[in-house]
């Protein structure tokens, strides 16, 4: 049976062939995504083994301190075979600071705070998959462990295993505390995915990354079996988890790491727990305390020199941070939501400008700032049914407002054109979105995961797709509605029924324009329905979709009144508004996902008409005007060259 021993290359000889085979292979000959895990790793371990060789400044193992020594000079020489990078200069200074440290025999503590360092920014300068990709499942890491590393570790992982007691140097105890709180479930993943050359821990790649990481938690759990039966207080309080993860996910936490924040006490509690309870880490650190996080990793990649990540982290912060509690910043303090939408895309912009870190710096303690005000907001209506309610209310009204006058008008202009039976159309293609937009949020919420980024993308193609489709249809009613055109296309289009090609277009419009709403307001509602206050929830639904259905009357009831000449004229200039509003709208949404670049300029934000602070959005706003006003000026041009009709002319097809 082939067994997993993690060892630390106690043996004399081990470690030289190691550090032959890991200079013996030119980095230019590999790709980074090789070369950075193994380095990755020769600076964990050398983290976790240099007090094993230097003790109060004295050498207690010769051979081992020499390895020490070795390890840092290659790491050195690995980092500078890497293809360069902003961030190389400052990872040789690193190195060097390592390589003296070992020289001058410094305290274990310091070496490995260096170490650690240096792996952390080697990280962010060569970005490579450091987390699972799904929540680890730790039953299918105990069944591989048992079966795979138990003969060398023994049954509990104290490396007393029957294999494991032949072998000098013995196996790594998994239980000892002392030398867990130095590792990372990241270390672990590493060792069992690479192996360590020349030793009996050989690389188990052909494992699945799912089993790889399954089988590290586990191991990494072995230490803190106690800590791992009861959640922590700090993991139930009001933000403050936001120290024990930060810049670093769950994956990369030690508890030596957390230790000076935390105490060592409670920092093998909290990672005890979560190493145990992995899908406790997304309950743990979500809405603004994950925003605040992932600011503090952005501005921390941005000074590295990955501006990539630093991009990723910043959207990230807003699209998984602030999005989800939007609907409680709106209800209690929209201002605030406004203002913080707008610092965060500037600080985007910024990051992709040649921008100085210090300015970086002070927008994030600018937006950190906002941060904080945002999570004392979200604190307070947390358990308030009054501001549960608000929301619940006003996310349906605004969400469904536009789509319901798309569809209302659509409605209405079957209705004075003479083809009820077209109206079917249009209800099926409204219903089919609501139903489509439940099902992408189910399969979103328990098949696959839908990032913000790509709700927003789906927002803003929508929205710009459904300006496009409004633009023509606008221009076309404004033309029916000059110079009494409207009859002759009643008696000549309108007679007969619809074809199979209009009929299409008027469930793909209706479709659109609701689908677009409907998956956000959704996750607005999981959002505030975790909150607690679901009776409250219900009640502003309730309320909100009774407002809508008295607008959608007075709306029908209202169209059903005008002559048609006045109800083209109307619903033209109504659809010429919402296009402006609905290009706007899609231009920020695909701000937000991070398509397209923010700059910002000094007019008031106004959601409600789709203007936002941003000089592309309000650029595109003013190229549909200008579309708009030729399209009309042309029409009215045209429709003074034709004689009006008699003044009693009948109007065949109205109601």
């Amino acid at each position: 049976m082939i067994t997993i021993r993690i060892c630390n290359f106690r043996s004399l000889l081990a470690p030289w062939l190691f550090i032959l085979a890991m200079a013996a292979c030119p980095i230019a000959a590999q790709e980074s995504g090789i070369a950075v895990p193994q380095t990755w790793q020769m600076l964990d371990y050398l983290a976790t083994d240099y007090a094993g060789a230097v003790k109060d400044g004295a050498v207690v193992s010769a051979s081992e301190y020499a390895e020490m020594r070795e390890f840092a000079d290659t790491v050195r020489s690995r980092i500078q075979s890497l293809p360069l990078s902003n961030a190389t200069p400052d990872l040789l200074r690193q190195a060097d600071t390592l390589s003296a440290a070992i020289a001058a025999k410094a305290p274990s503590a310091h070496v490995a705070t260096l170490a650690h360092a240096l792996a952390d920014a080697l990280l962010v300068a060569y970005p490579i998959p450091t987390t699972p990709e799904r929540t680890p499942d730790l039953t299918r890491g105990a069944a591989l462990f048992q079966s795979q590393c138990a003969a060398c570790h023994g049954a509990t992982g104290r490396g007393d295993g029957p294999a494991g007691i032949q072998l000098q140097p013995r196996p790594v105890d998994f239980t000892d505390q002392a030398r867990a709180d130095q590792r990372s479930a990241l270390s672990l993943f590493e060792v069992i995915s690479q192996g360590v050359p020349d030793t009996p821990m050989v690389s188990y790649a052909q494992l699945s990354a799912a089993d790889r990481w399954a089988l590290a938690y586990y191991v990494g759990s072995l230490a803190y079996q106690k800590e791992a039966l009861q959640a922590p207080t700090l993991l139930r309080g009001d933000g403050q988890n936001r120290a024990l993860l930060g810049a670093k996910d769950l994956s990369r936490a030690r508890v030596s790491q957390l230790a000076p924040t935390l105490g060592v006490d409670e920092a093998r509690a909290i990672l005890g727990f979560l190493r145990a309870h992995p899908e406790a880490a997304e309950q743990t650190l979500r809405g603004i305390p994950l925003a605040r996080a992932r600011l503090e990793a952005s501005l921390a990649a941005f000074r590295a020199g990955a501006k990539e990540e630093a991009t990723r982290l910043a959207l990230s912060a807003y699209l998984d941070g602030v999005e989800p509690v939007e609907p409680q910043l709106n209800a209690r303090d929209s201002s605030l939501r406004a203002t913080l939408e707008t610092a965060m895309g500037a600080y985007r912009t910024a990051l992709s400008k040649n921008t100085t870190p210090d300015a970086v710096a002070k927008e994030a303690a600018n937006i950190d700032a906002l941060l904080a005000r945002a999570e004392a907001v979200t604190a307070q209506s947390g358990s308030d049914a009054v501001a549960t309610f608000l929301g619940g209310f006003t996310i349906l009204l605004r969400e469904g407002m536009e789509a319901l006058l798309i569809v209302v008008g659509l409605l209405a202009f079957l209705r004075k054109a003479g083809q009820p039976q077209a109206v079917r159309h249009v209800h099926a293609g409204w219903v089919m979105a609501l139903v489509a937009g439940v099902i992408t949020w189910a399969i979103a919420s328990f098949a696959i995961s839908i990032s913000g980024a790509n709700r927003e993308v789906t927002e803003g193609l929508s929205s710009l797709f459904a300006a496009a489709v409004l633009l023509s249809v606008g221009l076309w009613m404004h033309q029916k509605s000059v110079g009494n055109r409207w009859q002759s296309y009643l008696k000549g289009k309108m007679a007969s029924a619809l074809n199979r090609r209009s009929a299409w277009f008027l469930f793909a419009l209706a479709f659109i324009s609701v689908y677009r709403e409907v998956f956000e307001t959704i996750l607005f509602y999981v959002a505030l329905w975790n909150q607690g206050q679901n009776l409250s929830l219900l009640g502003g639904i309730a309320a909100g979709a009774v407002a809508l259905g008295a607008i959608a009357w007075l709306l029908l009831r209202t169209s059903r009144r005008l002559p048609i000449g006045t109800f083209f004229s109307a619903s033209s200039m109504l659809i010429a508004v919402l296009t402006v509003v609905l290009a706007g709208k899609g231009v920020a949404a695909l701000q937000e996902a991070g398509w397209i670049g923010i700059g910002t300029v000094p007019i008031p934000r106004i959601d409600l008409l789709g203007i936002f602070p941003t000089w592309q959005s309000v650029v595109t706003q003013l190229a549909v005007v200008l579309l708009l006003a030729i399209g009309f000026a042309y029409n009215i041009r045209q429709g003074s060259r034709i004689r009006p009709a008699s003044a009693d002319a009948s109007t065949p097809g109205a109601p």
